[in-house]
């Protein structure tokens, strides 16, 4: 079998994190991890898609909205603590009935 070697030059915390979830994965190293995929792509078992994110903007009105909720929340404003499971569900079922 002839062997090719590829380099990929990427920064250093990328290859370290992937090298982890390649280990927590069970494999036994990156590199394996890289054989695995790159013989199912070349077979084409495997589909890859490249999209923009669409990005979303929240209307006047909603972003209103949000804006206000955050100010009261960083206000302590209209926020409820609960002690427990049940004076939880306590806070939740007088809320409901008003």
């Amino acid at each position: 079998m002839h062997r090719t070697i590829l380099q990929v030059p990427l920064p250093k915390d990328l290859k370290e994190g992937a090298e982890k979830a390649a280990l927590d994965a069970g494999f036994s190293s990156l590199q394996e991890v890289l054989r695995v995929f790159m013989k199912k792509f070349a077979n084409k078992k495997i589909d890859l898609s490249f999209e923009e994110e669409k990005v979303v903007y929240l209307s006047e009105k909603a972003e209103k909205r949000y804006t206000k909720a955050m100010e009261d929340f960083r206000k302590g404003k209209n926020v409820y603590e609960a002690k427990d499971v049940d004076d939880l569900l306590k806070q939740l079922h007088s809320y409901s009935e008003n």
